[in-house]
């Protein structure tokens, strides 16, 4: 495998991995850095060979020319989904005996591919990782997927608009991780990332299509399970003290936000925000009833900005809604509901 780093945004252009005319060491190379793989040479080599990194991690961008005529074969793709993107030159591409009509393709795990190239072959190479994947088809199924998301059609069609929206995605994003800004926002990176995995599986039919798409074998929406509940339920308890927006737990249940949204009108008769709020009052309440037990120190002002409640006025409405009395009350011992109004100050 190269020993060269791995790249990550924001350097200005992309990494030289491998140039030169040693063809065994490119193989070599692409093989530890993508895919092993068989290489036979079909011709006189009449250019040099490169391999360069545009960006690494869970989506791998580079580009690749072999500098001549050659034919690879790859028995089994492992946990990467590989989309080719031809650039110059000419090649045919075979995904498991299935000849393809353009190099412009996707392949993914346990497909056998084939490919023929040109010397003057440029080829990109997007590889997204089965882990990011199976965290994108998860969110959509609200739980991880049990089999490998395989492609129906290996061919990608540049007539198709939303194909060739998703490839002007695909340059966009070789634009922004030479930007200045790919360097200072390694999460809007990660954003990106995700987008171009999402997108390839709206425009690619898929082997979950139906499923992710949140399509029932009825035809209606899919239910939120309870496992995906209890997921986010346990967010809302872990993260409490942090600010957790609707996206925030339905990524943690896995669900998309329409079916969160759902599972908890159905199953709890709330919101996931209210239930969010409920969490915070009980912290709240817990922290309040140790301080009138001489356990812990504070005031309810400190105690109730700290749980994110930082109107006091509505605060000690909803608390007094909640506990039948005023969150002075409870930090004080008082076991009666005060006679103050709900709209009166801790």
């Amino acid at each position: 495998m190269s020993t060269a780093p791995a790249h990550g945004a924001g350097t200005g252009g992309p990494v030289p991995i491998y140039e030169g005319g040693d063809i065994e060491e490119l193989c070599r190379i692409v093989g530890g850095r993508l895919s092993p793989h068989r290489l036979t040479v079909l011709g006189e080599q009449r250019l040099p060979g490169r391999f360069r990194a545009f960006h690494e991690g869970p989506v791998g961008l580079y580009d690749l020319a072999y500098g001549t005529p050659v034919r690879l074969l790859v028995r089994e793709l492992p946990d990467f989904y590989n989309v080719i993107l031809p650039q110059a030159g000419g090649g045919t591409v075979t995904v498991n005996g299935t000849a393809l009509a353009s190099p412009l393709s996707v392949a993914g795990p346990g497909d056998v591919v084939s490919m023929e190239w040109d010397p003057r072959a440029v080829n990109g190479a997007l590889a997204l990782s089965r882990r990011l994947v199976d965290d994108v088809l998860t969110v959509r199924l609200g739980d991880v997927p049990t089999r490998p998301l395989r492609f129906h059609r290996h061919q990608l069609d540049p007539a198709d608009p939303a194909v060739r929206s998703w490839l002007a995605l695909v340059h966009a994003f070789r634009l922004f991780l030479a930007s200045p800004l790919a360097h200072h926002s390694d999460l809007g990176v990660r954003h990106f990332e995700r987008l171009l995995a999402d997108t390839l599986l709206d425009v690619q039919p898929h082997s979950w299509s139906g499923a992710a798409a949140g399509v029932s074998a009825g035809g209606g929406a899919t239910a939120m399970l309870p496992s995906a509940l209890r997921r986010a339920m346990t967010y809302c308890a872990e993260h409490a003290d942090e600010a957790v927006s609707v996206s925030d737990i339905a990524r943690a249940a896995r669900v998309g936000v329409r079916t969160l949204r759902e599972g908890f009108r159905t199953h709890l008769d709330t919101t996931p925000l209210a239930y969010l709020r409920r969490v915070r009052l009980d912290r709240v309440h817990h922290e309040l009833t140790a301080i009138a037990e001489g356990r812990a120190t504070g005031s309810v002002t400190e105690v109730a900005c700290r749980w994110g409640f930082t109107h006091l006025g509505r605060f000690s409405a909803e608390y007094r809604r909640a506990y039948g009395r005023l969150p002075s009350d409870t930090s004080r011992g008082r076991p009666r509901l005060s006679t103050n109004g709900p709209g009166s100050g801790p």
